[in-house]
């Protein structure tokens, strides 16, 4: 099978852990090229993954590699620019979360897709998790009857250690766009995308500035179920966690740890699985997984999922949490 050629802009933590390291266990691609700013850490990490390809910046890849895609793994800041430099040049694209910083920015990239007629997917790796996957089919096979509350929430410690994470204008935001936005994807996806009419949101700054450090939302949707989400770098507690519960009219499944209970004539049956992957093998395998599905896109052989689109839908979700935070009231979506 001939391999598709991708490149990677931007060598930091998650290239490092997870994109080059995964790349390099697949049959069907290869990285190319590089790029990264950072001169040392662009000869450390191409030395160390092989990769004879490598520039200081995106203009000059894009004028001499052949890479038929590009992974964006670089600040939010740059988002905007370096996905519409890709996409000018031909190349579709994997961006990490966020998309952008803004809605406006998000759509501004979405606008070049279309022009360009190029693919976009945005990195919201826990759709790809191995139970979460199966969590999607239990519920749209009806076996929780209809699902009405999504309960969710991700305390742990912040993403990330540089500067410009915690820098309004930088980032974007703080663990809202960082951790909320991929609980909000999740949640959606698992009720199947209906709209959401009102959000209300609280937010502290305990130990940061700029950006919130803690977040509670409330999203009513238009078919009348409910999404809480709860996240933080901040809250006091024992050890990081992840939760994400869905009831529905007839059960319930809960990820973190897996677990579905059907209501069968009064009773409670648990159907639970007897054996499940641990939270490090899940994480993992939620970027393999997501990798699959973006060269897949790029060679045709599925659609985009988690796509550019219901990206900037969740922008504007986005943005409606800020809003309410703000203002200290509920906000109406139209």
């Amino acid at each position: 099978m001939e391999k598709i050629k991708i490149a990677v802009v931007g060598l930091g933590g998650i290239a490092q852990l997870v994109h080059l390291p995964n790349l390099a266990k697949l049959n069907n691609a290869m990285v190319s090229a590089v790029a990264e700013v950072n001169k040392s850490r662009l000869n450390t990490i191409a030395d160390k993954f092989n990769i004879p390809e490598r520039y200081n910046n995106l203009n000059d890849l894009l004028a001499k590699s052949d890479a038929e895609a590009v992974i964006i793994a670089t600040p939010t800041s740059s988002h905007k620019d370096l996905s519409i430099a890709c996409l000018k040049a031909g190349k579709d694209i994997l961006v990490e979360k966020p998309l952008a910083r803004t809605f406006i920015e998000a759509k501004q990239i979405t606008d070049a897709a279309q022009k360009y007629n190029r693919k976009i997917m945005v990195g919201m790796n826990l759709r790809y998790r191995p139970d979460a996957m199966i969590l999607k089919s239990l519920v749209n096979g009806g076996e929780i009857g209809k699902p009405f509350y999504v309960k969710c929430g991700w305390i742990r410690r912040k993403s990330s250690s540089q500067g410009w994470f915690t820098k309004k204008n930088e980032s974007g935001g703080g663990v809202i766009i960082d951790l909320s936005i991929l609980l909000l994807d999740i949640a959606l996806w698992i009720l199947e995308f209906p709209p959401i009419i009102t959000v209300s949101t609280q937010s502290f700054y305990q130990n940061t500035k700029e950006v919130e450090d803690t977040s509670v939302s409330l999203l009513r949707c238009a078919d009348s179920s409910i999404i809480n989400i709860e996240s933080s770098w901040s809250l006091s507690v024992e050890k990081d966690y992840f939760y994400f519960d869905v009831f529905g009219t007839k059960g319930s499944a809960s990820l973190s740890p897996f677990r579905i209970y059907k209501k069968v004539e009064e009773q409670m049956i648990d159907l639970t699985p007897s054996q499940s992957d641990n939270a490090l093998n899940l994480f993992k395998k939620s970027y393999l997984n997501e990798l699959k599905s973006f060269i897949g896109a790029v060679k045709g052989f599925n659609p985009v999922f988690s796509s550019a689109d219901e990206s900037l839908s969740r922008m504007k979700i986005v943005e409606a949490m800020y809003k309410s935070s703000s203002l200290n009231k509920e906000i109406k979506l139209n």
